[in-house]
């Protein structure tokens, strides 16, 4: 119902006329970072991408007064590193990373208990100041075997033993 011309209205109530928006001009491609083709890019450091990974970081420090650390080793790389392998399982099944990612991560670098020696060995120098370097994390998640990923804690938990099958050990190494 129109209000009559003799009724007096404030400005803030008065009808005001709508906004016209242009018509956009054509979308193109041509940020850096946008991604041309339909495949995601893949090779050294491009890491993987996947939903809200930032959340592993708090699901990492659950774990915190469990695991079993030797010399030369801190909390804070293998949180790093095991999140870092966390967060490539978890993108792999195409979700955000559970409970059940960083279990996987810690028990396959022997953080949880049951460790050989050999393995022990090996991940001093592989974790060590990972929570500082991005390439050092990536690395660490990069080395763990594809097949692997699918495995469940308890799995790699009995192939322990067998933790060369699980990981790609370099040459130089």
């Amino acid at each position: 119902m129109t209000q009559p011309s003799f009724v007096p209205i404030v400005e803030a109530d008065q009808v005001r006329p709508s906004y016209r928006l242009n018509v956009p001009g054509i979308w193109t491609q041509s940020r850096p970072s946008e991604l041309r083709g339909t495949t995601i890019p893949s090779g050294a450091l491009f890491g993987s991408p996947g939903p809200d990974q930032g959340f592993a970081l708090k699901l990492a420090r659950r774990f915190e007064d469990r695991l079993e650390l030797t010399d030369g080793e801190s909390a804070e790389d293998a949180v790093a590193g095991a999140t870092a392998v966390a967060t490539r399982r978890a993108a792999r099944f195409g979700r955000a990373p559970v409970v059940h990612d960083l279990a996987f991560a810690y028990t396959l670098w022997g953080f949880l208990g049951g460790a050989p020696g050999d393995l022990i060995e090996f991940r001093v120098p592989l974790f060590r100041s990972a929570a500082h370097h991005y390439q050092a994390r990536r690395r660490i998640a990069d080395l763990v075997v594809e097949g692997a990923l699918r495995l469940s804690p308890e799995a790699v938990a009995d192939r322990l033993g067998m933790w060369r099958d699980l990981v790609t050990v370099p040459v130089d190494d």
